[in-house]
């Protein structure tokens, strides 16, 4: 007997192409809608799947295929996607997780050994340190090998270091010959450079243009390593030592000089610099050319305030120790730096 065939429809199109009743027809509202009914997903119960069966007689499927539902879906919270980077035949710039510990690993252990290294360069005194100490051992030698021409010029221009930046200009008027510093500082100021050590002390002393007013500069070479200069340097600042009038460097008064009467008396002002670069001392002390004495004599830091009214200060000692001073000391700088390179 043949099998039951619907009358209507024709025998190329088919049978999945049939229209299905109501009663089988698939629920095509969106799955969002079925999750938000009431108890949300619910398996699929026996009538949905004696439906499924008549389907099958009518279409003449076999029976006992599987029942196909929709799953519910993942609710987990979302991610970004990243999409791989194209494979250009290179290892990837990006490693993988279980790598980028590696890497990291290798990091830290590089910069361990890189510290201990240094560490250890420190403590045995290597190669940096050996010369940073060999040029500082070689500048406490250039009293003796270097011309005093260098060390003191003839003349030395301090642009912009007088009063309210006025350009000056020191003459030297005589040289002491190199000493030790037995008679060079006030007694206290002897004591507390004691653990520097003095080597050798030079002098020269400066007048200015209009020959009113003389500075004597110096410079005290020390035995001290560099560790007993930051020392010496921190006692100075954390004291106030170089701002004490009864801690005074000394003048040097030359017979036949313009500062010829330049004594004790007559100091101004002054200051005192602690090199740490260069074992070293520097110091400058200035007073009036014509010898009157100088009651209250005032550090050249003081002096140089805008707001100062003692005698120094109105008649620009202090930018005169200051300014040459300073510019002693570049100069002592350079040539320390010029005698000390290493050849390449």
């Amino acid at each position: 007997m043949a099998s039951a065939r619907f009358p209507d429809a024709p025998p190329s199109v088919s049978p999945l192409r049939r229209p299905l009743p109501e009663e089988v027809r698939p629920d095509t509202r969106p799955r969002s809608a079925e999750f938000d009914r009431p108890g949300g997903w619910q398996p699929p119960t026996a009538s949905s799947r004696r439906s499924a069966e008549a389907l099958d007689a009518a279409l003449g499927a076999p029976s006992g295929r599987p029942f196909v539902t929709f799953a519910q879906p993942d609710t987990s919270a979302w991610e970004e996607w990243e999409a791989p980077e194209p494979y250009d035949g290179h290892r990837s710039s990006r490693p993988s997780g279980a790598r980028a510990a590696a890497v990291a690993a290798c990091v830290v252990l590089g910069i361990g050994l890189i510290g201990g290294a240094a560490a250890g360069s420190w403590l045995t005194g290597d190669a940096g340190t050996d010369g940073v100490r060999g040029s500082f051992a070689a500048a406490a030698e250039l009293w003796h090998g270097v011309p005093v021409d260098e060390l003191f010029p003839p003349t030395v221009q301090g642009e912009g270091a007088g009063p309210g930046g006025t350009d000056r200009t020191w003459t030297r008027v005589a040289v002491a010959p190199d000493s030790d510093c037995a008679d060079a500082f006030d007694p206290l100021l002897r004591k507390a450079l004691t653990p520097a050590g003095c080597l050798r002390l030079l002098r020269a002393t400066y007048t200015d243009a209009t020959r009113s007013n003389v500075t004597t500069v110096g410079m005290m070479f020390t035995k001290a390593d560099a560790a007993t200069m930051a020392s010496l340097k921190a006692r100075f600042a954390r004291e106030g030592l170089d701002r004490r009038t009864d801690l005074m460097p000394r003048p040097y008064a030359a017979e036949d000089t313009v500062a010829a009467g330049f004594g004790d008396d007559q100091r101004a002002s002054w200051t005192i610099s602690v090199l740490t670069d260069v074992p070293v001392v520097v110091y400058a002390v200035s007073g009036f050319a014509d010898g009157r004495t100088v009651t209250e004599p005032q550090p050249a830091e003081d002096a140089m305030k805008s707001d100062a009214t003692t005698a120094p200060a109105q008649s620009g000692l202090g930018h005169e120790a200051q300014g040459l001073a300073d510019r002693v000391e570049r100069g002592l700088r350079k040539t320390a730096a010029s005698a000390t390179e290493q050849p390449s």
